[in-house]
């Protein structure tokens, strides 16, 4: 599809920052990403800011894989999957996440909002870096986020 539209240049978004799934039960799937998938569980002054609180009180887990991506884990006990069938698409994730430069982030926003992309919300603010949150064609949620300008 042709365009006169501005676009991110290739390599703009540098990584995966993280993948974050609803889960029923925190307890099994912290136990399967944990110990079944040997994954690193962040605890302590490892856990995001941003998220302490929700990981004290059992809602949030957050798990590294060996190339540092983060799977985060969210408590949704009550989340009923469009289809019971975990084959079918998009029924158990949350939002995939993607690392830009601070520098680049104002530009990502100004593309989506170019090409008319539906925002689900952001952009936001935290102490970890800024993002914003939007949907692809398909309903799946995708996130842009930075580090803050101040840790480069």
């Amino acid at each position: 599809m042709e365009t006169n539209l501005p676009s991110l240049a290739h390599g703009t978004l540098r990584k995966v920052h993280h993948i974050a799934f609803n889960v029923k039960n925190m307890d099994i799937s912290r136990h399967f990403y944990g110990q079944i998938l040997g994954l690193t569980e962040l605890t302590g002054d490892a856990v995001p800011s941003t998220l302490k609180s929700l990981v004290e009180q059992g809602k949030v887990a957050n798990f590294m894989t060996p190339d540092g991506t983060i799977i985060d884990l969210f408590w949704e006990p009550d989340l009923l999957p469009p289809h019971p069938d975990p084959t079918q698409g998009f029924t158990r994730a949350n939002h995939l996440a993607f690392d830009i430069a601070p520098e680049a982030f104002d530009d990502a926003i100004a593309v989506l909002q170019s090409h008319q992309v539906a925002i689900d919300h952001g952009p936001v603010t935290r102490p970890t870096g800024r993002g914003i949150y939007f949907y692809d064609p398909d309903g799946f949620i995708l996130e842009i986020r930075c580090d803050p300008e101040s840790s480069l």
